[in-house]
């Protein structure tokens, strides 16, 4: 049991890498990104194609999650705008139809183009022994590459005073737009952010297990669950669910099945949108 709880946290923490970046556009620009798994597997399938030019897999990887923020700016800068030019529902829906068939043409092209390309990376050592139960090394760089990237996300979020300004238009748009801070810029910021982040997950993932060109639309889909329970709006409440329904998920698939796992967590998401529509954790945090 205790190997297969690591592994839930360890899936946890990388559903919360996926999840945190539908946290934070949803929180700052209003639009909910159903392309948002795209971003993690352009990382992965990037760096996977990196390596094989003969790259090292650590500057491969760097670069993989750097083409995935590029491809994040370039998407805000382009397809998003005619979506920014409305407020509530108007650019909620129609930010839903641009990025579903954002993900429909990135899909489509890597399926086409790369569909023999797929990100594994292994490490020297295989596994370790702590107190007697064996920990794969994958597990570990996966769980230090997902804390760090929250440590730092927080420090930057809470600790600059670029992170005061875009919890500052999270919170009240109209009022920071009066102090002088420009939101578009702030989104901008943020859109890539998350596509990094997305594209650490990618990482992660090929770190983990592997990735390939098809597993855009399964990410995006754990991600929203995690993202709808934990709270659309909080990044501690998404760490928070993304380790919870990561443990679920290692539990029930061991126990029941993958097939019915993923009914399992969608329950889950249904039990806490009737139960608390605002997520585990409400407010910004």
């Amino acid at each position: 049991m205790i190997p297969i709880l690591i592994d839930g946290v360890v899936q946890g923490l990388q559903l919360s890498l996926l999840a945190v970046g539908i946290t934070l556009i949803y929180g700052l620009g209003g639009v909910l990104n159903l392309a948002h798994g795209q971003f993690a597997v352009i990382a992965g399938i990037s760096t996977a194609l990196f390596i094989d030019q003969g790259l090292n897999p650590v500057l491969a990887s760097a670069a993989g999650v750097m083409t995935a923020g590029l491809f994040g700016l370039v998407i805000d800068r382009s397809l998003m705008v005619p979506a920014y030019r409305y407020k509530g529902e108007e650019r909620l829906l129609l930010g839903l139809l641009l990025t579903l068939g954002l993900s429909f043409v990135v899909d489509g092209f890597l399926n086409f183009r790369y569909s023999n390309v797929a990100l594994s990376l292994r490490l020297p050592v295989p596994s370790l022994n702590l107190g007697g139960v064996t920990i794969r090394t994958a597990s570990v760089g996966t769980s230090l590459i997902a804390v760090v990237a929250f440590v730092l996300l927080g420090i930057f979020l809470k600790g600059t005073l670029l992170g005061k300004a875009i919890r500052s238009i999270i919170q009240n748009e109209v009022g920071a737009e009066l102090c002088g801070i420009d939101p578009t810029r702030i989104r901008t910021l943020i859109v890539m952010l998350s596509a990094l982040m997305a594209g650490l997950g990618g990482i992660a993932q090929g770190l983990f297990s592997s990735l390939g060109p098809e597993m855009g639309v399964e990410f995006t889909i754990m991600a929203l669950i995690v993202a709808v329970v934990g709270g659309v709006r909080s990044v501690n409440g998404t760490l928070a669910a993304g380790i919870l329904l990561g443990v679920v998920n290692a539990v029930a698939s061991f126990y029941i099945g993958a097939y019915l796992t993923l009914i399992i967590l969608l329950g889950a998401a249904m039990l806490t949108i009737l139960i608390r529509p605002s997520g585990l954790l409400a407010q910004w945090t």
